[in-house]
């Protein structure tokens, strides 16, 4: 399982850069200052859970079922939260209406903090010595 959830993070911290990239380089050109606001918003979330993906891979006090629960939260709010703001922030270059998905956000938003509050009674609730 860390494997898995080293490379998912690997993955997200890959693909927010290369997000970054093209919203700095192409798509500032193409959608107003507040949209690329949003829009970077949805590329710093996703790359500060890349990075907490690869801390809790490297983690060894808190048993695989217990990392597997705060791993699919926080893969499932990167996704709800930073993919939905991106094409929210694009929504003006397209036909599609994307702010009919826009309750997805706080959806995924509040997935990354339940995920951080798991974590967070894990660690607390965890046996002394450092075992969970």
């Amino acid at each position: 399982m860390n494997k898995t959830i080293f490379s998912t993070g690997v993955v997200f911290g890959v693909l927010a850069v290369v997000f970054g990239a093209f919203g700095a380089h192409g798509l500032a050109k193409l959608i107003d200052a507040d949209a690329m606001v949003t829009y970077e918003t949805g590329v710093r979330y996703q790359m500060y859970h890349a990075l907490f993906l690869l801390v809790l891979a490297n983690t060894n006090f808190l048993e695989v079922q217990k990392k597997k629960t705060v791993f699919y939260l926080t893969v499932l709010g990167v996704v709800l939260f930073s993919f939905s703001i991106y094409l929210l922030a694009i929504n003006s270059l397209t036909s599609f209406d994307f702010k009919k998905i826009a309750l997805l956000t706080p959806l995924g938003g509040s997935l990354l903090i339940l995920g951080w509050l798991v974590l967070g009674y894990r660690v607390v609730k965890g046996k002394k010595g450092g075992e969970n």
